[in-house]
């Protein structure tokens, strides 16, 4: 299987997202937001069909759209839970709606295969999707992991966060912009309708086993690398589709540490040396109450 090229493009690009994908599902599982990767994966596709009927760049339509989307969203979450709850809605239709007309005002007779975009192309990377990916997993972990402190308080508690002296607003706004980076990123790995999967099953199952935020991000990390590397490799064997192959195996890893006790206690003592390993350096989130700093130490 090695030796060849596309499967070691398929392999790199699959630890590559199963490694960004997860850190962004921690931090939107403990929003209770882990709807929203869909969302923006209906926006995306606006996007996408733009690219496609203007002859531009698909992922650089969709990134675009799915940023002015998620920002959009961010802003809309700022009313009132009901009526955000139905506008957001209404974004989310709009967004799938508004790629199916934009795909009307394609020439007749034009190549308008989505099925790369929708449900994922893996096999097919290229090496210069590599250098573009690898950029985009920097620029998110960057954010998901280099901030995490800051994001943790935020998601706790937005008010206390705020009274700590934290940008809130900004926090908010340049996550939403990470979380659209991180799907319109993984749309070629595992297609619009897939990737949140992988960003919220790891981080669920995680969740189940860890006993602390950073033990939960470690162990959605080595569940998001180790789904996707098992998952792509039983496609190329089973002649299975990528991208559900990996999202049927992290359904099945969920299932089993939320179900699983015996699981549990293994996967703690795994994610116990695991922290061990990890430098104790624990960066300030900044002057706070006692309140959000008891919340946040649990962070490390």
């Amino acid at each position: 299987m090695l030796r060849y090229g596309f499967m070691q493009s398929a392999l790199v690009a699959g630890v590559l997202v199963g490694v960004m994908a997860p850190t962004v599902g921690v931090h939107l599982v403990q929003r209770r937001m882990s709807i929203i990767g869909d969302g923006i994966g209906h926006v995306a596709l606006s996007g996408v069909a733009l690219g496609v009927v203007a002859g531009w760049a698909p992922t650089g339509t969709a990134m675009a759209v799915a940023v002015a989307g998620a920002v959009g969203m961010e802003l809309l979450r700022g009313l009132r839970r009901s009526e955000a709850d139905v506008l957001l809605a209404i974004l989310f239709a709009g967004g799938i709606a508004g790629g199916v007309v934009v795909l009307s005002w394609a020439p007749a007779g034009g190549s308008m295969n989505l099925d790369a975009y929708l449900f994922g192309a893996i096999l097919t990377t290229t090496r210069t999707d590599l250098l573009v990916l690898s950029g985009t997993v920097a620029a998110v972990l960057a954010v998901t992991v280099g901030w995490r402190r800051a994001l943790f308080a935020v998601s706790v508690d937005e008010e206390c966060a705020r009274a700590a002296g934290l940008p809130v607003v900004p926090l908010n706004l340049l996550f939403a912009a990470t979380t659209a980076a991180t799907v319109v990123a993984s749309m070629r790995i595992l297609g619009l309708l897939l990737v949140s999967a992988l960003m919220v099953l790891p981080a669920a199952a995680a969740m189940a086993m860890a006993r602390s935020f950073r033990g939960t991000l470690v162990a959605a990390v080595a569940i998001g690398a180790v789904v996707a590397v098992v998952g792509t490799t039983a496609a190329y064997y089973a002649g299975l589709p990528a991208g559900g192959a990996i999202v049927l195996l992290a359904v099945v890893l969920f299932a089993g540490a939320s179900g699983a006790p015996g699981a549990h206690l293994i996967l703690r003592r795994l994610l116990a040396r695991g922290n061990a390993a990890v430098g104790r350096g624990r960066p300030a989130v900044g002057p706070a109450r006692p309140g959000i700093r008891s919340q946040v130490s649990l962070l490390l």
